[in-house]
């Protein structure tokens, strides 16, 4: 056994008791820390990859900014206490089916179709790193990042603007 298929087995094993705890869990705040530590194992296998900017992304956007943004709503609305709500009677029987569904699935791609692996080819050296994307971004997207960037800020000025208290002037 390799050290990467060690770190890679033992990765899996964290993410999916992290996936499995926050799907479990009662406390909304402990659900959301599980899909931190997610998040961060994703990360680490995009790390593993050889993808550090990917990596960095999942880190900065989804474990900082998005979780931030859930924590503080869920701290918010005092999630922890609400009464959990009554299931409608079709949600069940419909997530079995589901379920049954993605099982069935994942058997017959890891069963029948074991070939799929040949079929990747390693990406070149520098593929993905940080300086590819930078000269890529800037050179050909330029236009379409900056009109991003400007999209952003006057989202950014029309939630301070909505946001903000009006005062009357008498």
């Amino acid at each position: 056994m390799t050290v990467d298929l060690f770190i890679f087995l033992s990765l899996s094993l964290v993410a999916i008791v992290a996936a499995l705890g926050m799907l479990f869990s009662k406390n909304a705040v402990y659900s959301a820390l599980f899909l931190i530590l997610n998040f961060a194992t994703v990360a680490v296998f995009y790390l593993l990859l050889g993808a550090p900017f990917i990596a960095m992304a999942q880190v900065t956007v989804y474990a900082g900014a998005i979780m931030v943004l859930f924590l503080f709503v869920i701290m918010l609305l005092g999630a922890e206490l609400l009464e959990p709500g009554q299931t409608r009677g079709w949600q069940r029987p419909l997530a079995s089916i589901l379920t049954l569904v993605l099982l069935a699935e994942a058997a017959y791609l890891i069963f029948a179709r074991s070939d799929l692996v040949a079929d990747i080819t390693p990406a070149p050296a520098g593929y993905a790193s940080p300086q590819a994307i930078g000269e890529v971004l800037f050179s050909r997207y330029l236009l379409p990042f900056e009109i991003t960037s400007i999209l952003l800020l006057v989202a950014m000025v029309g939630a301070i603007i909505l946001t903000k208290k009006v005062s009357k002037r008498i």
